[in-house]
């Protein structure tokens, strides 16, 4: 893509409504825009991240036999009474609204109810199960507080998946391989060494679940942790019956600040006993399906990548999940040979790894700056003092260090090479 051509423009001042870091750097790179209070778009470049976390998080879902699928977001009413969840006494974020047939609605918040419903036109024997189903969805919540940019809004992407299985030593297993495969999503997203399984509370859920927490310090979780033991515990269920269920005691844990990344929980029989989720065993008994339910905040993701890798010249992103593979920055020449290297590098490396291309009439200053706010990886550097020889200056986003090679080499792509 040529930067000329983008729509959208860098901001050198951040929005004046807006606290959170992730959110004012992802809307002065260009990335989101803010319609109100917990609610963005995503422009072009901000989609094209958002679809490589997908991408990756897809991958492993589909890796350990999950079946994607999207629901409906209109929600009705009288299924979330039946498992007594649509009061707001009870679920405190639900956005409702009147049908101008009569009668209520509501604006998916979750998918428990809804899911396991429609599975009752696909489960009547034990033949059937076990069954992985997920999606990517647009979940709304009715957020009290909506302050900290994307990674805690009133719309935002989720991934949920839901797991219908025979008994509990199935649903057991399964929930065991999800565990691994969320960690090895948050490794690919690079922060893996800092994410952790978290005992925690359900909520409105079930009583009790485990998250994932990546430490961060602008993170509004706290966790106590065991980094031998690999033990975790949310704040919220921080007392001496959980030490002793875990076997450790208060000395031995750290505290730390912390963001959720994800979730998951285990509904046992009960949901299916509310909605008539049930199978035939092998003897002919009728028995309810065992429920789990897990879930990845696509677009908390991004905001917690930007608070965590961000410096102070703007956002820094992993190799996996940047919207380009690579930044080529032209440094204004009265050399037309200058231009006609850049366009050549743009050429051939676009067709390997997809690259931003800055081909804007700016100042070498002003490209070096919008470079480092909207932070692509490898900078590619196409100046006249590399004519002679043809070669290029290639910058590592994330440490600053620069290296010059050949025209030759640069569009073979392999820029993490370079810097190990």
């Amino acid at each position: 893509m040529f930067q000329s051509h983008l729509f959208t423009k860098t901001r050198k001042e951040s929005p004046k409504d807006e606290v959170s870091k992730n959110a004012d750097l992802l809307i002065r790179a260009g990335y989101i825009h803010k319609e109100m209070a917990g609610v963005y778009a995503y422009l072009p470049l901000g989609l094209k991240v958002l679809e490589k976390v997908k991408a990756i998080v897809r991958e492993e879902m589909n890796a350990i036999g999950g079946q994607e699928l999207i629901m409906t977001s209109l929600q009705r009413k009288e299924l979330w009474e039946q498992t007594n969840r649509w009061g707001d006494d009870v679920v405190d974020v639900w956005f409702k609204s009147e049908l101008k047939v009569g009668g209520e609605v509501g604006f998916g918040w979750s998918h428990e109810e809804p899911i396991a419903n429609m599975m009752k036109s696909y489960v009547s024997s034990f033949r059937d199960l076990p069954i992985f189903v997920y999606q990517f969805q647009t979940k709304l919540r009715n957020e009290l507080r909506a302050k900290s940019g994307v990674m805690r809004g009133r719309e935002f992407v989720m991934k949920d998946m839901y797991s219908f299985c025979i008994g509990e030593a199935d649903h057991t297993k399964f929930y065991n391989e999800t565990i691994e495969a969320y960690m090895r999503v948050y490794k690919r997203l690079g922060i893996g060494d800092d994410t952790f399984v978290t005992f925690a509370s359900g909520g409105a859920f079930t009583q009790f679940s485990h998250e994932f927490q990546t430490i961060v310090p602008t993170g509004e979780d706290k966790i106590y942790l065991n980094r031998e033991k690999k033990i975790a515990i949310n704040e919220e269920v921080l007392n001496e019956e959980t030490l002793q269920k875990l076997g450790i005691t208060r000395e031995e844990l750290e505290e730390v600040k912390t963001a959720e990344v994800g979730n998951i929980f285990n509904f046992g029989t009960q949901k299916s006993l509310d909605l008539d989720l049930y199978f035939t065993n092998e003897s002919g008994e009728k028995i309810p399906v065992w429920m789990g339910s897990y879930g990845i905040g696509i677009t908390r993701i991004i905001g917690l990548l930007v608070e965590k890798f961000a410096d102070e010249k703007g956002i820094i992103w992993p190799r996996e999940v940047a919207p380009f593979g690579a930044h080529i920055i032209l440094i204004p020449s009265k050399d037309e040979k200058t231009s006609l290297r850049a366009h050549e590098v743009y050429k051939t490396l676009n067709a390997r790894t997809g690259v931003l291309f800055d081909d804007r009439d700016l100042r070498a200053g002003e490209k070096f700056a919008d470079a480092d706010l909207m932070g692509i990886p490898y900078h590619i550097i196409v100046s006249e003092r590399g004519n002679a020889e043809r070669t290029v200056e290639v910058k590592e986003r994330k440490t600053g260090k620069v290296v010059v090679i050949s025209e030759e080499k640069v569009v073979q792509g392999n820029f993490e090479a370079l810097f190990t």
